[in-house]
């Protein structure tokens, strides 16, 4: 093409081959700044340069591979089940077993070797392992990476990581040679080079105490777990670690809660603690009872939390933003005016005040007069009050199910997006997120469980989407671009506004500010026709109702909800009901003000009792 970008053929020829060495061609492949990761049938590689430097291509060639590699010879389940408990365990046992992939691919195929070669050395000179000077300086779960690969292939580690691996090399050999020595049999075999490595842990004292024979018979014997074993599924992992690992409710049954949501929390700070910043905390004990709700998942290996810049190339998210700011022009006035009177609020709020009167403090010249007038009169004193304004972050998650296509959808983004502008300049930090469904009637979910025989009543059984436009710490100018997303054909689909619920809230709770609002803008109830057909009619209602309940009462996020032509107030506390989708942005900023003026009010009422008792003091 004539203005095209001269990376996009290399990067369509990447795709390509990592499509052909995974064995799926339905696996999405996207290039982005952010680190390489395979979510499902996602791979997100490396943005190579413009001029395509030698090096970059090898990287993304690399990188590439890798994840190709993993999906073809990697089983999730069996990983889950051999994986550790513990922090550094877990991070050994995650770098063996890619170690093991790579290393398939690499005897089978030059090229494939001289690729992953090249992006094994970048990923040691990211972790710092040239530097490394001693043991601490060199992280042990890399080192054991290397040298699993070292036997497994016979190619030494990367010059830059030599000394790195010398350092460890006779501790390792002293504790676990015999079973290095073994690894090269169980190759092929995930199961039995799991258990391997599962003894070399143990060898090195990382290891926990119940083997994985004990594990495996104690999988064997749980009850009550919503995929059961006789229609042949076996629990699924989440592959969606980012972020925001909202999945981690407990889909497992209660004895496997506790034991998932560490594995999801430790995945996301060894392997992906560069993605997502200050989120790779999660509560412990958020929405823990959903087998008690009588609600769970099929399976989530399909869901994915994507960024909306990831979802369509820059040319056309261009493109959308354009005829998103045209239709802005139209209500710019209304909704600006009504965004004003809340700016207007907040920084008279965070405007700093003055007790007068006082006996004490900076001297008060505009009383002075008094003085005069009257020597005996008492010198008056001023203190500076600092503002009682609490450090906040507002979440706008909207429904972007099929029912929005149109005006809706075009008028939740124009709000969006000046609400955002607004609350900025206001030190206000935003998150818009959006949620809805990779496909109608049940994608490649429906399609898993009819292949594994359509076991009665199987749950959720839909492929989750949900995006992420502007997350909270990203300026509004920077996430400018991905809210036109909205406007693009094909994107709104379905809702489970349940999940997406409790995904918004477990981001937010991660959050470092001292109030969290919660604003959700949504036109229906749930739908989704795939799990409502072998469901019961309200399944998806009731688990809303059950996930609106336990953040009311027991999450100090502030819940508000606006519903577009659809009565929200029998499900939340705090909610509006608007007729008309224009009615959208003066009642999303009514909630805020009101919101806003509530906390003042609940600080000033404090305020002003502790005034009175210093005016009755000097009185006396």
């Amino acid at each position: 093409m004539k203005n095209e970008n001269p990376a996009e053929p290399f990067k369509r020829a990447v795709g390509t081959a990592v499509r052909a060495l995974a064995g799926e061609p339905e696996l999405e492949v996207t290039f982005t700044t952010e680190p390489p990761q395979l979510k499902g049938l996602k791979a997100r590689l490396p943005q190579p340069s413009r001029n395509l430097p030698p090096n970059e291509v090898a990287i993304v060639r690399g990188a590439g591979d890798a994840q190709a590699l993993r999906r073809a010879y990697h089983e999730d389940s069996i990983h889950d089940r051999f994986r550790p408990q513990s922090q550094d365990g877990a991070a050994v046992f995650e770098a063996a077993e890619q170690a093991r992939v790579e290393a398939i691919g690499t005897l089978a195929m030059k090229g494939v070797a001289d690729n992953l070669a090249a992006g094994l050395e970048a990923r040691c000179n990211a972790r710092g392992l040239a530097k490394a000077r001693d043991r601490a300086e060199a992280p042990l779960a890399d080192v054991i990476g290397l040298l699993v690969r070292e036997k497994l292939t016979g190619a030494p580690p990367p010059e830059c990581a030599q000394t790195a691996v010398d350092l460890w090399r006779p501790y390792i050999e002293e504790k676990a040679s015999k079973e290095f020595s073994q690894l090269q049999d169980v190759l092929r075999d995930q199961q039995a080079f799991a258990r391997l490595t599962r003894t070399i842990l143990r060898d090195l004292n990382l290891g926990d105490d119940a083997s994985p024979d004990n594990e495996e018979s104690s999988e064997e014997q749980g009850e009550g777990e919503p995929q059961s074993q006789e229609g042949g599924q076996q629990s699924e992992s989440s592959e969606t670690a980012e972020a925001d690992l909202s999945e981690a409710e407990g889909e497992e049954g209660e004895e496997s809660t506790t034991e998932m949501r560490t594995e999801k929390s430790e995945e996301l700070s060894d392997a992906q603690e560069p993605d997502e910043g200050t989120q790779p905390w999660r509560p412990e004990n958020a929405f823990s009872q959903q087998s008690e709700w009588g609600y769970h998942v099929y399976t989530q290996q399909f869901d994915e939390i994507v960024s909306a810049a990831d979802l369509c190339d820059a040319e056309e998210l261009a493109r959308l933003r354009s005829f998103l700011d045209q239709q802005l022009q139209a209500m710019q006035g209304v909704v600006s005016r009504l965004a004003n009177k809340l700016q207007r609020l907040l920084m008279a709020q965070q405007n700093r005040s003055w007790d007068f009167d006082l006996e004490e403090g900076i001297l008060d010249s505009a009383r002075l007069p008094r003085i005069v007038i009257d020597p005996m009169y008492p010198l008056s004193y001023k203190r500076e009050r600092d503002t009682d304004f609490r450090d906040t972050v507002v979440t706008l998650l909207l429904d972007n199910s099929g029912s929005m296509r149109g005006r809706p959808i075009m008028v939740a983004a124009m709000c969006a997006d000046i609400l955002a502008r607004t609350l900025e300049r206001c030190a206000v930090k935003v998150e818009i997120l959006g949620f809805t469904t990779r496909a109608w009637k049940g994608g490649q979910a429906r399609e898993k469980w009819i292949a594994d025989g359509k076991a009665p009543h199987p749950g959720r059984l839909n492929d989750l989407r949900h995006i992420v436009y502007k997350a909270a710490d990203e300026p509004w100018r920077r996430a400018r671009r991905s809210l036109g997303l909205m406007m693009r054909e094909g994107l709104l689909k379905e809702n489970i506004d349940g999940e997406a619920l409790m995904w918004a809230h477990n981001r937010i709770v991660a959050r470092p500010e001292q109030r969290r609002i919660l604003m959700v803008i949504s036109d229906g109830a749930p739908v989704d026709d795939s799990t409502l057909s072998v469901n019961a009619g309200n399944y998806l209602e009731r688990h809303l109702r059950h996930v609106i309940e336990d953040i009311e009462n027991k999450s100090d996020v502030e819940l508000a909800a606006i519903g577009i032509g659809h009565d929200v107030t029998r499900y939340y506390r705090r909610a509006v009901t608007i007729v008309d989708a224009e009615q959208l942005g003066g009642a999303m900023t009514d909630q805020l003000i009101s919101l806003f003026v509530e906390d003042e009010a609940k600080s000033g009422h404090g305020r002003r009792r502790g005034a009175g008792r210093k005016s009755h003091r000097k009185a006396a």
